[in-house]
């Protein structure tokens, strides 16, 4: 794979192949939090710093803005990595970038490719390489940790390369297509919408609160839970997710959150006002 440079392009080869070494430590210091936000920031710095050399504050805002959430399929992030890097650059250029859609893009990119990647590298070529490698572990063959190594790390190192490049060239092109077009606008509504559509799914598939009250008694009794299921299915995760991000946005230490939870969950629970299942 070829890559096309020019006097307009900041970053070259050299920057990508260290933006690509530096995604290997993704996971290092995921928390609850924001997840992979640290892993994500560390991979593309050495690159905000040459983009926005002689920028202090841009350099600044940029480090800022680029810890934002962040989780995705690890070995897939260096494609995001490439994208977002694309679009920094084009904010060191011009004085009325919208950074906005750097962060839309980004919560546009996470869902799609965790999808793709959490279905062909994690679901698919690691269960084969776990497969064949244990196979013959059990066996007493060296081989069987061998393979495993080889069969699951040299396509996804390949894949965390080639999503290097692509990724800066694809970001770099495409933007400077939709900046001419003037579509940069309906863009980003539509990452935003698909963003919000991200957010909501995880919140109803991992954010679990179901209530086990009830209105009367015996069989005929009338579960709360139905009702607010037959109104709006996830009504109540939704819930509970508003006022965390109302908390996180009061600026609430997060350990105080979690504490405050566990203790809410074991007097609902111990009362049967919720109930795990």
């Amino acid at each position: 794979m070829t890559m096309k440079t020019s006097d307009k392009h900041v970053l070259n080869k050299k920057d990508l192949r260290k933006m690509f070494w530096r995604s290997l430590p993704m996971e290092f210091s995921w928390h609850y939090e924001r997840q992979m936000h640290m892993g994500f920031e560390y991979m593309i710095s050495s690159g905000l710093q040459k983009i926005y050399k002689g920028q202090p504050e841009k350099l600044k805002e940029a480090l800022i803005r680029n810890l934002e959430f962040f989780n995705c399929t690890a070995h897939i992030t260096p494609f995001i990595g490439g994208v977002t890097l694309a679009m920094e650059e084009e904010n060191a250029k011009e004085d009325n970038f919208d950074t906005s859609s750097i962060t839309a893009v980004k919560a546009a990119l996470m869902g799609p490719l965790s999808g793709l990647g959490d279905s062909i590298i994690l679901g698919t070529l690691r269960v084969l390489a776990v497969g064949i490698g244990a196979s013959l572990a059990v066996k007493g063959n060296i081989l069987g940790s061998i393979l495993f190594f080889l069969i699951f790390n040299v396509p996804t190192f390949a894949l965390r390369y080639y999503t290097s490049m692509k990724g800066y060239e694809l970001g770099s092109t495409f933007i400077t297509r939709i900046q001419k077009s003037g579509v940069m606008a309906t863009f980003m509504l539509a990452a935003g919408i698909l963003g919000v559509m991200v957010i909501g799914g995880m919140v109803d598939n991992l954010v679990v609160a179901k209530t086990a009250l009830k209105i009367g008694s015996g069989s005929s009794a009338t579960k709360i839970q139905e009702v607010l299921d037959g109104i709006l299915p996830g009504m109540l995760p939704l819930g509970f997710t508003g006022i965390y991000y109302y908390l996180l946005q009061k600026k609430v230490n997060v350990i105080w959150i979690i504490i405050g939870t566990a203790i809410f969950g074991i007097i609902c629970a111990q009362f049967g006002i919720l109930k795990a299942n």
